[in-house]
């Protein structure tokens, strides 16, 4: 296991707080900041599987060799999180949460497949886990409005 040097850590924690403040916020928070903190939460978590997936597409094309496939693997999660949240607007939120979850969980599957690169698979776990976490936390308050 390759462990991430202090900057990728503080960096990524950092970029991980956007979960728990917007789902705590939506979960806990007063009524009138529902609204803006679901779409916060929901919005950031895009973003990030974004971002996870050109972290895979940048890993595979320094390879001498670039597999097809683990070049397109590295595009389903931008096209999940577009998707879901375009979708936001035309299905419950309950459901777009789940898929949320869903598509890191995929993600974290997909930097464990073999031959598959992951550079800091320790970070890589921690992030998905909090991000999931912070999910769960907002589906189940949406599940109970």
């Amino acid at each position: 296991m390759f462990l991430a040097p202090r900057p990728v850590w503080s960096l990524a924690l950092l970029g991980l707080a956007g979960f728990p403040v917007a789902a705590i916020a939506f979960a806990f928070g007063p009524a009138d900041l529902r609204f803006t903190s679901i779409h916060a939460l929901l919005t950031w978590s895009a973003v990030v599987l974004g971002f996870l997936g050109g972290i895979r597409w940048s890993q595979e094309t320094g390879r001498e060799s670039p597999q097809f496939i683990r070049l397109a693997g590295a595009m389903l999660p931008p096209l999940a999180g577009g998707g879901l949240l375009f979708a936001r607007d035309y299905v419950a939120a309950d459901v777009i949460i789940g898929g949320f979850i869903v598509a890191y969980l995929a993600a974290w599957l997909f930097d464990r497949a073999p031959q598959t690169l992951s550079r800091y698979p320790a970070l890589m776990t921690l992030l998905t886990f909090s991000a999931c976490v912070s999910l769960a936390l907002a589906l189940e308050k949406a599940l109970r409005l």
